[in-house]
């Protein structure tokens, strides 16, 4: 990192941090454990699963721009909002994974999830829309925070991924003792943001159709949907590709915490790129590179564990560009048309979440109809072709999608 990017005292971006792990745990690595949880625990279908993600993402389209122009209004009612939603995250967590559906297990994981998302939405709208008024009174540090926020972030998604499979055959019940602590480490680190949330709105809020007019704005946004929706993907679908295809149970904890590690140890070195030569420069090798790692993948079989742990180092790495730039420049656009960011982020986490919704509903019915069973002992090879080239093609695709975009994208660096 250069010296503009490393914290001083008093900045508590240390805080930052930790409430962004809290956040990146309740996000990527629940759409890549509880279908498989919930289809191997409770016999409940791919498919089903896969369908239920995507209606309740369907909520999302009216509760995220909701929730954005309530985070925009709450004044000094805030703290207290902010708490309320990191108890129910806490909570929904516990009830997802530590607790035994009283109910048909289907409509149990339809309840928790809904408040899960429900609760996660609400806190990154606020926690993105804090960041914009952080940077500002850090002399417009918009990449130096988004460093360190995002490289919580990473970090915690790496937690959050390993924890489970660390704990299996340790104790019995690996997935409830990681929703325990959670809910603790939420606690805390709701506590430790407390102080940073204004009790009053500086400006007057925006309105949502201010924001979807700027052209910038609303290409940032589409270039959010589609550079996010490899990462979906391959979420979606990786404990599947180990566990099946390369026929590697037992390594889909170390190989997550790797592509993880990978990300988070890229962030400030994207972010250093992008002080020197740009944003746009650094997110145009990133995406290149995701194509290149992600190519690779369509040569594995079954035992090629080790290169696909170098692959997903390279793919990895690339993540670190896109979680770090990509929310930074968005943060930038919006200090400059909508400088509260509520609405803005509201339309942010829309796009971040309906990427993996849209993943679960498309591939997880793709490969069932293919005849594809998670944990079989053999699957047909018509089902591992199409997994494999689920997993690896069409991220490419979206990629090269994506270069278009931000190449035709004019942005101020």
């Amino acid at each position: 990192m250069t010296s503009a990017a490393l914290p001083k005292m008093g900045d508590r971006l240390g805080a930052y941090a930790l409430f962004a792990a809290v956040l990146s745990g309740a996000g990527l690595p629940i759409y890549i454990y509880a279908p498989k949880f919930y289809a191997d625990t409770y016999g409940v279908s791919l498919a089903t699963l896969g369908t239920v993600l995507f209606v309740l993402r369907l909520l999302d389209v009216v509760q995220d721009p909701v929730l954005g122009w309530v985070s925009e209004r709450l004044g000094a009612a805030r703290k207290f909002a902010v708490s309320a939603g990191a108890l129910i995250l806490a909570l929904s967590m516990l009830g997802l994974f530590g607790i035994t559906p009283p109910i048909s297990p289907v409509w149990w994981f339809g309840l928790m999830i809904t408040g899960l998302f429900s609760a996660f939405s609400f806190l990154t709208i606020n926690f993105y829309a804090q960041g914009i008024t952080k940077a500002r009174d850090l002399g417009d540090a918009h990449t130096r925070v988004a460093a360190w926020r995002e490289t919580g972030a990473l970090l915690g998604v790496c937690v959050a991924a390993v924890t489970p499979t660390l704990l299996e055959g340790v104790i019995s019940a690996p997935f409830a003792a990681f929703a325990a602590g959670f809910a603790g480490v939420t606690i805390i680190a709701a506590s430790l943001m407390a102080p940073e949330w204004p009790g009053e709105v500086e400006q007057e809020p925006t309105a949502i159709g201010a924001i979807l007019k700027d052209k910038v704005a609303r290409r940032l946004l589409l270039l959010a949907l589609v550079n996010a929706t490899p990462l979906a993907v391959s979420s979606t679908l990786f404990l599947f590709y180990v566990e099946s295809r390369l026929g590697a149970p037992g390594w889909e904890g170390p190989l997550l915490v790797l592509f993880f590690l990978a990300a988070a140890a890229s962030a400030p070195l994207w972010a250093r790129g992008a002080d020197r030569w740009g944003e746009k420069p650094m997110l145009l090798s990133a995406m290149v590179m995701a194509i290149a790692a992600f190519g690779c993948v369509m040569f594995l079989g079954a035992g090629d564990v080790w290169i696909f742990a170098a692959i997903c180092v390279a793919s990895g790495a690339t993540i670190g560009a896109d979680l770090t730039l990509l929310p930074a420049l968005f943060a930038r656009r919006m200090a400059a048309i909508s400088p509260n960011g509520g609405q803005g982020f509201g339309l942010w986490s829309l796009v971040s979440k309906f990427t993996l919704a849209f993943a679960a509903a498309i591939l997880l019915p793709v490969l069932e109809a293919q005849g594809f069973q998670s944990g079989a002992a053999e699957n047909p090879a018509d089902a591992l072709t199409t997994l494999t080239i689920l997993y690896a093609l069409v991220p490419c695709a979206l990629k090269l999608v994506a270069i278009g975009l931000l190449l035709a994208t004019p942005l101020k660096e």
